[in-house]
């Protein structure tokens, strides 16, 4: 593997490669031990059979090293990169039964992550050349996080926090704990760990949103607004607060929300809603046995 076409891989994806491998692996893959000689080599293709943006790309070639470190990989198109049916993604090189071996794995990873940076790149694409960005939520597959974020980012999204440490949001659960915005604000301000941590405050109303922006909140997260109610609110802001549209976002939608002047719009399904994106391996060429295997 040419290690200089491939970022590094995201924390936490080593683990998953490994637990994925012994979920698929089991007690062994008898299907290939029993029609494949041992040191028989090949070559494979990992083909796209539709349209989508690539994501998945460095993880899908970690998983044949992993099975194999002496596998040959090479990639024809990397992560965020738009490839048509019938488009080559990767090339496989070497032991044939540790190709067929690694294949499903690398496929769902490639399949799964690719959906997820596709669907992205439609709701960027419908806001474009409008100043917003597109982010994500932490609507995500649990232990899947940081590959699913990774691939809203080849998509040419922009990753919300990460987890519960990365800033202050407070939600409509945290307000009803509090007993009001201004309360909720009040301790945020006073508890946080630092002061270079942005404190965000979900609100449902105008007049949550006046009470939001006077008690210094950073950013406004307007929670299922209409759209003249979303206008009203980034008029009322003003620029003194960044703004987030969420709740009831679709594609077909996503354009006015846009034109509103928010500065984000959150789309929980980005990841969630992403279908799978068709890819395949097909072996191309079966060699001699060699005396590795």
């Amino acid at each position: 593997m040419d290690s200089g076409l491939f970022t590094s891989l995201p924390p936490g994806a080593a683990r998953l490669i490994d637990s994925a491998l012994d979920e698929d692996l089991g007690t062994g893959d008898h299907t290939t031990s029993c029609l494949v000689r041992p040191g028989q080599r090949g070559e494979a293709v990992v083909r796209a059979r539709e349209g989508m943006v690539l994501s998945g790309v460095a993880v899908a070639a970690a998983v044949f090293h992993r099975v194999n470190p002496g596998l040959e990989v090479k990639v024809s198109h990397a992560d965020g990169s738009r490839v048509q049916a019938g488009e080559d993604i990767m090339h496989i090189r070497g032991a044939l039964r540790s190709i067929l071996t690694a294949e499903r794995v690398a496929l769902n990873f490639v399949g799964r992550l690719s959906g997820i940076a596709t669907t992205t790149r439609r709701y960027v694409d419908a806001v474009q050349g409008l100043p917003v960005k597109i982010v994500d939520t932490r609507k995500t597959t649990p232990l899947h996080r940081s590959l699913e974020k990774e691939a809203v980012r080849a998509g040419g999204g922009y990753n919300h926090r990460f987890n519960l440490s990365d800033g202050i949001l407070i939600k409509d659960n945290h307000i009803a704990a509090a007993g009001s915005v201004r309360e909720a604000m009040r301790r945020a301000r006073e508890g946080r760990p630092h002061h270079l941590l942005r404190i965000e405050i979900e609100v449902d109303t105008l007049d949550q949103l006046r009470d939001a922006l006077e008690a210094g909140a950073d950013v406004l997260l307007l929670d299922n607004f209409s759209v003249d109610m979303l206008r009203a609110g980034v008029a009322l802001v003003a620029g003194r607060a960044l703004t987030e549209a969420s709740g009831g976002v679709t594609l077909d939608r996503i354009r006015t929300i846009a034109e509103t002047g928010v500065d984000m719009i959150s789309v929980g399904g980005l990841i969630h809603k992403a279908r799978w994106m068709d890819v395949g391996l097909d072996v191309v060429g079966v060699g001699e046995r060699t005396a590795a295997s």
